[in-house]
């Protein structure tokens, strides 16, 4: 899922070699890492760097670079409100009228030279600017679920997913044990086996996947997950676009050129007893959704030539006063995790501005 900075749920066993694929788009699509802001998970002592560096052993040390979604495009554009949901948030976002918006589209893994084909798998980071100086900031999937609950699940799906040094792949074994270990990877593979990759950046949906509060003037809280689907009709990844490095970057370039790109903002409000603290559980496809209103974008730019999104650190629990976290343990350990890739890569780049080490 973004530092912007992954047997099916009723038992069944799943074949692993099968599907090896599938399991490397979960280690990649999940978001930096995890860990609390404190840096410790009890009771397991768990840290944020443990958690970061396990990234670099499976990708590689990229200096400079965001550790998970290495490679992508800034983006630039706006938010306009329906005043839809403004009943359900006072948070100045949702009132009728017109927000600044940031973004960044991505791939997800720390490579920032992989093949666009590489994952099939796509991420979306927003970061909203209200007129009052809060901010909002999302990091997005195409992907509405996550294959793990906590962060030690995680940090297990990457150990297990660490290239074996002879064959530079995972290990099929290893993967096949954690597998049936945690068999809530079953609903995210089935989900990725039965939607295959869109062939642009702008014809793609992106979840939340973890949930929220949205929270009224009379302080009211409405669980919610989000999504932003797009204008344009989905089409999936074509062959040729398969074997180009970098198709993504430049389809969404020629289609800015012809005008801008939109996508709705759609609200789904959770239920009693819809999970709100394990991202692994999809909601019924019948709850209520609210049309909050448009997104669009206009410009894009790359942030290898200092783009607008390049020093942006997309936390998803930076939010503006009637958006609040839940309880799921992922945002918080995002939040360390995407800190700690900041502090990371940010450094590397003083240090190559002082002429002491390239970081790219």
């Amino acid at each position: 899922m973004t530092d912007n900075t992954p047997t099916s749920q009723s038992g069944t066993r799943i074949c692993v070699p099968c599907r090896l694929g599938a399991i490397g788009a979960v280690v990649l699509v999940l978001a930096g890492g995890f860990a609390y802001t404190g840096g410790w998970i009890a009771p397991h002592r768990l840290s944020t760097q443990t958690i970061v560096n396990q990234f670099q052993r499976n990708d590689g040390l990229h200096e400079g670079y965001r550790r998970n979604h290495a490679k992508g495009v800034c983006v630039e554009g706006y938010f306009e409100s329906t005043g839809g949901a403004a009943q359900l948030s006072k948070a100045g976002v949702f009132a009728a009228g017109r927000t600044p918006v940031i973004g960044r589209l991505a791939i997800p893994g720390g490579n920032p030279q992989a093949a666009d084909g590489s994952v099939p798998i796509r991420s979306f980071a927003l970061m909203f600017k209200q007129a009052d100086g809060q901010q909002w900031r999302t990091g997005m999937n195409s992907v509405p679920l996550f294959p793990v609950h906590t962060p030690e699940q995680f940090y297990g799906l990457l150990q297990a997913s660490q290239p074996d040094p002879a064959t530079h792949k995972p290990d099929p074994a290893r993967l096949k044990a954690f597998a049936e270990a945690n068999p809530t990877l079953g609903a995210f593979q089935g989900w990725v086996k039965s939607h295959p990759p869109s062939s642009s950046f702008a014809n793609s949906a992106y979840y939340s996947v973890n949930a929220f509060y949205l929270v009224d003037a009379g302080g009211k809280r409405q669980a919610v997950r989000w999504s932003v689907q797009p204008e344009l009709p989905y089409a999936p990844v074509t062959d040729a676009e398969k074997g180009e490095a970098s198709f993504l970057a430049a389809d969404l370039t020629q289609k800015l050129a012809a005008g801008p790109l939109r996508w709705r903002l759609m609200l789904t409000l959770g239920a009693p007893g819809d999970a709100t603290d394990d991202a692994t559980q999809a909601w019924p496809d019948d709850r209520q959704q609210v049309d909050a209103g448009t997104l669009v974008i206009e410009r894009a730019s790359s942030q290898a030539d200092g783009g607008v999104c390049r020093d942006v650190n997309f936390d998803p629990t930076v939010l503006p006063s009637g958006i609040a976290a839940s309880n799921d343990p992922l945002l918080a350990a995002r939040s360390a995790a995407y800190a700690l890739s900041y502090q990371r890569r940010s450094r590397e780049e003083a240090l190559d501005a002082h002429g002491q080490q390239a970081s790219r």
